[in-house]
Formats: C-alpha cells, structure tokens, sequence
C-alpha cells in the first residue's frame, strides 16, 4: 500500500540507483510515476537499463521475441554479459555465451526455438486435468494448513500460510510423493532473502537449485526404470512436442524452475491479498457476501502488486520502442509494475478497484511467448486461499502489536529490484468454528 507522495523530489528520483538502493523498495510506483511522466521508454543513469514503464511499450517487447533475447530475463544488468556487445547485430554473440549467464538453463531465460521446445514440453504436463486434481488438492491443503493456527486466532501469512501452502501444491501438481512432502518442506523452509535481484552488492550463484535438482534427478531417473501409474511417471516418459525424448536434466530443469518460481512468486500474491482485506474491512464483508468476485479480486490483486517487478530483454539488433532508439545490446527492464499502473490503460491505477473490469489486462504473468505457464495455477491459488480463509477466519485485521497502528504502519518489504511484496503479514482474526 502507497502514499504515492513525493519525498524526495524528481532531483531526488533522478539520484536513486533502484538496483543498488533501498530507497524505494516500500514503494516504489512514485519512483515509476516519474520514470513514465519523463517518458514511457528511459534510459536510468546508474546501470544503463532502459526502463520500460508504459503498458503498450511493455507489450511491444514482451511480443518480439526475434529482436529482443531473454538471456538475461533473470539477471538483468547483473553480472554483466561475459563479452562486450558490439556489432550490429549481436545475435551470435549472445548464442555463443549465452551458457556462461547465471541460471542460463532456466526456462525464462530461454530463446525459441529451445524456449519453444522446453515450453512444450512443460504443457504436456500441466494439462487442465491435472490442474483440475490439484485444485482439489488445493481444497483440502488450505483447511490443513489453516488448522495449525487457527484456534490462536493470529497467523503470520507468509510462513505459516503461504509458504507452505504454495511449496505443496506445487509438489502435488508435480506428483511429489505425500510421504516427501515434509522432507521438502523441512528442506526448503528457510526464508527467501531475495538473492536473485537483491539490492546490494551480492554475487549470484550459478545454480541456485541444487536441491530441486537432485531430488527431481532421483524422480525421474526411478520412473524411467520403473514406471508406476502416477505424475512423476508422467513427467519422466514425457517428450518433446517432436516426440523426441529429453535427457533427464531437461526434465529437471522444467520440474525445478516451476517449483521454484512458482511458489516465491504465489507467497507475495497472498501477502497484497491478505494485506488489502485486512486493512478494509468492507471489502472482506464484499467478497464474503459476493464470492464470486474473489477471482477478480485476486486479479487485481496482481495488478496493483505484480509479485514480479519486472522482466529484463536484451536488443539483438537496433530497433525502435515507443518512439526511442534502442541500440544492439541494450538491456531492457520491461516494469510489469509501472505498466499495470499505466494511466492510459487503467483508469485511476494507483487505486484497488475490486470489481475492475480489465483487471486481468494486467501483465503480472508477463505476455506472449514468456507468458508465466504457471498463471493458471496462481490464480487457483490466491482463489482457494482467499476463499478459505473468509470461510473460516471472520474479521481479519493487522497485528498493530508487528506492525503498527492504522495511522503509523510498518510494513518490511523484500529488499530486491526483481520481487515486490510482504517479507512478513501479522493478522489476528476472529476464529469461525
């Protein structure tokens, strides 16, 4: 939630180094608000990125997948690409050293056509039946988890509900064995401190996943040798959209980057949704009396708090965005953040209109080729969450004992240029039998 007051001034805006600087990491949409006002396509002083905070030019780039290169989606301007970018066009460059980028085998930071294959390949397992068996899951999941805490009359929704919730569901829709799950709990319980995309000087590792790795390696190598009549068997027999059969560590890599990427990105939804009803009590009487606006709420939800801040490109050849000159090897930040909050494509941004009509516009997810293939398992999510939730916890309010009185809130956000959203929500609530 913003004041979107103005602190600092557009001098002082002009002066923050939003990759490096804390400054605006409670809020940073008046930051955005000035890039945009200056020009929906800017170079930032700092770094080099040109900041992409208009909604029709956010499009544009996220739609040409031949001019601009996803090597660097994650990464961004950090550490750098290994070689200077020179020439015309730098395609070759970035094919020969694209391997040498941080998380390079991830699926976002991907170009067609192996972004195309590996994609596939992710679809034919998250198919509308298995989405629909999950969803049940869901159901059941959301009462567990709510029945550790719910005769204390308080939680705090990140790690007592939305992590957990959010790791498990994805270990059920992957066919994660139930006797596993507490093993991956246990194991990937430590709180996210945002290392990719921290403010900060901090290195990044090359492969963050190693536990995913090894335990999905495990999977898919038993599966392969003795098939069973679950998903993990689906996931290890599944092929190429060509019929060819990936090595296991393709397999992996897709199960370990939606595993990861999905949950992280799910606990920062919650913590907007759960912060919006708690701070307006009419609007949990709203959904409660009209659940069927629960699905537009969680979109909106997405708009005003894209849990991703924003995606980066980098330019193969000289194009143009929005009227400005982009040269070969220029990185891009498309900011998912500032184009949901665009005034030309969404009447009075900055307020949380639950009914909103175009509410789903939003590019929370991203758009086109790169489109979050996890979308419909995060809007399942924040539905079943919230859904839930009202159901069994009446008037939810936030902990003023964590984090203030109304008038004087304290809210501690993720310190990252990539995640936007709550490192921790205190609730009380009324318990309802």
């Amino acid at each position: 939630m913003s004041s979107h007051d103005d602190p600092a001034g557009p001098i002082g805006y002009d002066a923050i180094d939003f990759f490096r600087g804390n400054e605006v990491v409670a809020d940073p949409y008046p930051y955005f608000d000035h890039l945009r006002a200056q020009c929906p396509v800017l170079r930032e002083p700092h770094h080099d990125v040109v900041m992409v905070t208009g909604y029709e030019e956010a499009v544009q780039v996220y739609n040409d997948t031949a001019v601009f290169s996803s090597c660097n989606a994650v990464t961004g301007p950090f550490p750098g690409f290994p070689v200077p970018l020179v020439g015309d066009d730098v395609s070759d460059l970035i094919e020969a050293h694209r391997h040498e980028l941080p998380m390079a085998d991830q699926l976002p930071n991907m170009d067609p056509p192996m972004h195309t294959a590996h994609r596939g390949l992710l679809m034919r397992l998250i198919t509308p039946k298995r989405l629909k068996e999950n969803e049940e899951f869901m159901w059941r999941l959301a009462d567990r988890q709510i029945d550790e805490f719910h005769d204390s009359g308080e939680v705090e929704v990140v790690s007592q509900f939305g992590a957990p919730f959010a790791m498990l569901v994805v270990a059920d829709l992957l066919g994660v064995p139930e006797e596993d799950h507490a093993e991956f709990r246990e194991a990937l319980s430590a709180p996210h401190t945002g290392a990719v995309g921290s403010t900060g000087d901090r290195s990044m590792a090359l492969n963050p996943l190693e536990y995913l790795y090894q335990r999905f390696s495990e999977y898919v190598e038993d599966r392969r040798a003795r098939p069973r009549d679950d998903v993990l068997t689906g996931l290890a027999l599944a092929t190429f959209p060509d019929g060819s059969t990936p090595e296991v560590i393709d397999v992996v890599r897709i199960a370990a980057n939606l595993f990861a990427a999905g949950q992280e990105t799910t606990v920062r939804l919650f913590g907007t949704a759960f912060q919006y009803l708690a701070e307006r009590p009419e609007l949990q009487q709203r959904l409660r009396d009209q659940p069927d606006l629960i699905p537009n709420f969680v979109e909106e939800a997405l708009r005003i708090e894209s849990p991703v801040k924003g995606d980066f490109r980098l330019s193969r050849v000289r194009t143009e965005v929005g009227g400005v000159e982009i040269p070969p090897g220029t990185t891009l930040m498309v900011v998912n953040g500032a184009a949901n909050r665009d005034p030309a494509r969404f009447e009075d941004p900055n307020a949380f209109v639950v009914d909103r009509a175009n509410a789903r516009a939003h590019l929370a997810f991203g758009h086109g080729a790169h489109t979050c293939p996890g979308a419909p398992l995060a809007r399942a999510e924040g539905k079943v969450a919230v859904a839930c939730m009202l159901r069994r916890m009446g008037d939810l309010r936030i902990s003023e004992a964590h984090h203030g009185p109304a008038d004087a809130r304290r809210y501690h956000y993720l310190p990252t240029y990539i995640l936007r959203g709550l490192a921790s929500l205190h609730l009380e609530f009324d318990p309802i039998a």
